[in-house]
């Protein structure tokens, strides 16, 4: 087995998550001194023209990446998605209205929760029957409803849309885990969210895309900090915003777009979709938690057979420098989490170490 690996570490972790090399070196230099001026950028103003440069090219770059519509804008807060439910039920629920979800797993029933506190969220598909192992069929959406919200991609129980769901009413999508991962067409929704921890940047900011026309309509008072138009007006500025974890998601964003953008992101992602998936089929000694039409590419969900070669496989993969491949107590077994900046070499270790235990067993 020493032979077989390197000491590289092949970070799986779900979350917070993997980072590219460069992007931690260079975030790394701007704490001791940002852009030469002695100073580091954790302790410069936010209102400095070198800050909110910062601020205007990672809001640049999420329209670019993401190819949204000109009525679209960008914002980089906190509070993470935990906050995003409650601001997206705030800012396109109507008061005394009712908006359509989907039940997927835990952070889409937390969307649900939080929304019940604007007006009535009616839940028209949910896999919970079968411990949320596919993407649900979804009934028709109620009439009269103002969006229908969804979580695009499941991290726990490592299910994932196929593509952009259906519906005569505006979409709302916490893309948390799967932004950036791949195309699709902007057009239908009124707001994308997603926190940054997943596959973009470390905790500590959130990244709402919105459409400015569609905010304003509710009528209901709005706290300042959960009032969209509010953040829009100050050009995300109306309190001091998280300038690391924003820094280092423009790093990321450069970075994504240096190597093709999300075209190049989506066929990376694939590849090592494919490369997983193919070996849980192929080895007799696993099997995979999702359905194979609701797989997720960012997270890979799966077990052993037989739990007695548990010790043995948490031997070899920990041998193998490999981390955070444990999987949530909700499901159990493993969880192999590939955002963007997973290399394909480090799916193959996993890959690897599957075979040794199939050939070792």
């Amino acid at each position: 087995m020493h032979q077989l690996y390197s000491m590289e570490i092949h970070n799986f972790s779900a979350g917070p998550c993997i980072l590219p090399p460069e992007v931690m070196q260079e975030a790394s230099q701007a704490v001791l001194d940002f852009n030469g001026m002695g100073l580091s950028l954790i302790e410069i103003s936010h209102r400095s023209k070198e800050f909110v440069a910062v601020m205007e090219e990672a809001r640049s770059l999420v329209q670019s990446l993401l190819g949204l519509p000109e009525r679209f804008d960008v914002l980089f807060l906190q509070g993470g998605a935990s906050l995003g439910f409650l601001t997206a039920a705030y800012n396109f629920l109507p008061e005394g209205g009712s908006a359509a979800y989907v039940d997927t797993g835990t952070w889409a029933n937390k969307a649900i929760k939080e929304a019940k506190h604007a007006g009535t969220a009616h839940v028209i598909g949910s896999s919970k029957a079968t411990n949320y192992d596919r993407i649900p069929a979804l009934n028709s959406v109620p009439s009269g409803s103002a969006y229908l919200h969804y979580t695009s991609n499941n991290t726990i129980f490592g299910t994932q849309f196929s593509g952009v769901p259906s519906a005569d009413v505006p979409l709302i999508a916490d893309m948390s885990s799967d932004i950036f991962s791949r195309k699709f067409n902007p057009e239908a929704f009124h707001m994308i969210y997603a926190g940054a921890q997943k596959n973009m940047g470390p905790a500590g900011t959130v990244m709402y895309a919105f459409d400015r026309d569609a905010v304003g309509k509710t009528g209901r008072s709005i706290p300042s900090y959960l009032d969209l138009a509010v953040h829009a007006s100050k050009d995300s500025m109306f309190n001091t915003p998280p300038v690391f974890p924003i820094y280092v998601s423009m790093l990321t964003m450069r970075w994504m777009h240096a190597l093709g953008g999300v075209e190049a992101m989506e066929a990376r992602n694939q590849r090592k979709s494919n490369l997983i998936y193919q070996e849980i089929d192929r080895n007799a000694l696993f099997e995979g938690h999702a359905t194979m039409d609701s797989r997720s590419n960012m997270n890979a969900t799966f077990r052993l057979k037989n739990d007695a070669l548990g010790t043995a496989f948490d031997a070899l993969w920990k041998e193998a420098g490999i981390n955070g491949l444990k999987g949530h107590r909700s499901v159990g077994g493993y969880r192999a989490s590939m955002y963007n900046a997973l290399s394909e070499s480090s799916v193959q270790v996993l890959v690897d170490v599957m075979k040794e235990l199939e050939r070792s067993h």
